[in-house]
């Protein structure tokens, strides 16, 4: 089979063959249909000190299960996160990181929907948000971003804005239920809000913070670090609340089934949209990172190995 995999810190991404893995206990083999590209995957190859497996979020058909599994069986439509090497032909999953995949949607949809809405709707949870608050939602163009301006639509949010990087993607932002939309770099964010979701961490959490109303709630799930100063806390008392998904998928497992049941709901009574930006062939797995790294995606970028 085909994989894309990289020798050294920043690239460059290569296809190599290699044999086809066998499940082990509590695994299936699934042939990918579409695989999603996330922005800690790429900041993987740009970053770590030795190369890793791409892993993320895919989706296909089951073609063999491992010892144990009882809930699937070869044939089933199916998405889950891989652990392991995931830009490929075929990817193995474990059967508690993955669900099934509605008949009436496609393994594009799956890719687009599950994972970055699980992002976006824990984050969203860990807000508490009450009906008729304000939001701010960081990187609203983004995969996961696009969706949680939606999800904050749906959790009855009275305002929501989207803050993003380039004034190109602010018709996109509007186009999802966005009645404002601002630039990373504007003096002042406008009116306060009462919750802000920010997946970009880094210089931006000050802002995200001063954006906030007495009392308000900035959570962060960004991989891109950053700071805050403790003052800027406490004379608004003002909270900041950290978000990992993996903490939910590997502690609170029915959370997380309720979270993805969630999301297909929605999606099937129309009220989330996910929005996928380009598709790329695996060989061209470079060229999607590159949308990425340019922060030129509205949307979801995905591979399709086939």
């Amino acid at each position: 089979m085909r994989r894309v995999r990289y020798e050294s810190r920043g690239g460059p991404l290569f296809l190599e063959e290699v044999p086809l893995p066998e499940p082990g206990p509590g695994e299936l083999l699934v042939r990918a249909e579409a695989i999603g590209v996330t922005l800690p995957v790429v900041r993987k190859v740009t970053e770590a000190d030795e190369p890793v497996p791409l892993g993320g979020e895919i989706a296909g058909e089951v073609v063999a299960v491992g010892e144990g599994v009882s809930d699937f069986g070869t044939g089933d439509r199916v998405t889950g996160l891989c652990l392991g090497h995931g830009y490929a032909d075929h990817a193995l999953l474990h059967e508690a990181m993955t669900s099934p995949v509605p008949a009436d949607a496609s393994a594009v949809d799956a890719v687009a929907l599950v994972r970055s809405g699980l992002v976006a709707l824990g984050a969203l949870e860990a807000a508490r948000p009450e009906p008729g608050e304000a939001a701010l939602v960081t990187a609203a163009a983004s995969g996961v971003g696009h969706l949680a301006l939606q999800l904050a639509r749906t959790r009855g949010a009275g305002r929501v804005v989207g803050a993003v990087s380039d004034p190109a993607k602010a018709g996109f932002v509007r186009g999802l239920g966005a009645d404002h939309v601002i630039m990373y770099g504007d003096t002042g964010w406008g009116t306060p809000v009462d919750y802000v979701l920010d997946a970009v961490g880094g210089e931006l959490l000050t802002p995200a913070l001063h954006a906030l109303v007495p009392e308000g709630r900035l959570v962060a799930y960004s991989s891109g670090g950053g700071t805050i100063q403790a003052y800027d806390l406490l004379v608004g008392a003002k909270s900041v609340i950290g978000f990992q998904m993996a903490r939910v998928a590997r502690g609170k497992p029915e959370v997380y089934e309720r979270w993805r049941e969630e999301l297909w709901r929605l999606f099937a009574a129309g009220e989330l949209r996910p929005v996928v930006h380009g598709q790329f062939a695996l060989e061209d797995a470079a060229k999607a990172h590159g949308e990425i790294e340019g922060r030129s995606n509205l949307g979801k970028v995905v591979l399709i190995p086939g």
